[in-house]
């Protein structure tokens, strides 16, 4: 069960219904300290499917949204942009690729573009699986948060030492004792819970996840948990401009940070107003940052090779 913990702060969610550009049209300028967000795919989920986009018109209209994203961060504030393909007869267009231009000739400057790998993904004959997403981390000025120590890992090799030739450090331990960087492919556990398992391979949300709603491209928590602990403070606060289930409200909450979040869809609110109270109750379920990815035993059945492929000749497979 989770705890929001600190007795100085207590985090708000406030959830706004409504067009996105709308909504944001009437939020105020240079306010918020960090900005995660997953925007549509335009691929034909459920709460796509009320307008269709050609990929053209789709682009202008995340260059749109970006524009009101980028004048709704603060000075020393960070967005944090998922995103992941559009596919079109086969072809993949990576949306990053595509909206990098929107952020850069705004004046934002990318600081990493991380990598979220997970264990189920996208299926095809004709193209290797897909199974993973970006994170496009930009901050909007070069006086901007970042609590490395929030986030660093473990140290593979706690024992090593300067070499000979380093005169003044000859010797001395190399690394810094909190643990090191983590990497932009985010193989990292923080403090306490985290540090169990040094990889975080972080499964995406499917029918088995603790934290599933009837949303059908929910993140996981703790990927958002991450960016709020490298890049905001307490008290401090995060914006969502798509919403679904509350999962950045969550994140933020969690670690005492204060939480506004836009969706056009009253059935997600709900949802994500329900989140919130458990979390505030100690109820919800929630996956542990760092926990390791099931890996299946031998001796359970769907692990092993079935009959009918043993006797197949290998021109039939």
């Amino acid at each position: 069960m989770l705890q929001i913990t600190s007795p100085k702060i207590i985090p708000t969610a406030t959830f706004l219904k409504g067009d996105v550009l709308a909504v944001l049209e009437t939020l105020p300028k240079a306010k918020y300290d960090l900005i995660v967000t997953s925007p549509p795919y335009n691929i034909g989920k459920i709460y796509e499917r009320s307008t269709k986009l050609t990929f053209e018109e789709y682009v202008e209209w995340l260059d749109k949204i970006i524009g009101k994203l980028v004048d709704a961060v603060q000075e020393h504030g960070s967005i944090c942009w998922q995103i992941g393909t559009f596919i079109k007869n086969g072809e993949v267009f990576p949306i990053d690729i595509y909206t990098y231009d929107s952020f850069k000739r705004r004046g934002m400057k990318l600081r990493n573009r991380i990598v979220w790998r997970f264990n189920f993904g996208l299926h095809s004959k004709r193209r290797l699986s897909g199974r993973y997403e970006t994170i496009l981390w930009f901050t909007k000025s070069d006086d901007y948060r970042f609590n490395l120590d929030a986030v660093r890992v473990p140290q593979l090799y706690p024992g090593k030492r300067h070499a000979k030739s380093r005169a003044k450090q000859s010797g001395q331990p190399s690394g810094n004792p909190l643990g090191k960087n983590p990497s932009d492919y985010w193989e990292f556990s923080a403090e306490k819970h985290l540090q169990r398992d040094p990889v975080w391979d972080i499964p995406n949300v499917k029918a088995n996840h603790p934290e599933k709603t009837i949303h059908p491209c929910q993140f996981p928590v703790e990927l958002v948990e991450r960016c709020v602990l490298a890049f905001t403070d307490p008290g401090d606060t995060v914006l969502d401009p798509f919403m679904g289930t509350g999962t950045t409200a969550i994140a933020a909450m969690m670690h005492n940070r204060h939480a506004v979040g836009i969706d056009k869809d009253n059935a997600f609110i709900k949802i994500a107003r329900r989140r919130v109270k458990q979390l505030s109750d100690g109820t919800l379920k929630v996956r542990l940052s760092g926990k390791k990815t099931h890996q299946p035993k031998q001796s359970n059945k769907v692990a092993r090779v079935p009959n009918e492929w043993k006797s197949l000749p290998k021109r039939e497979l």
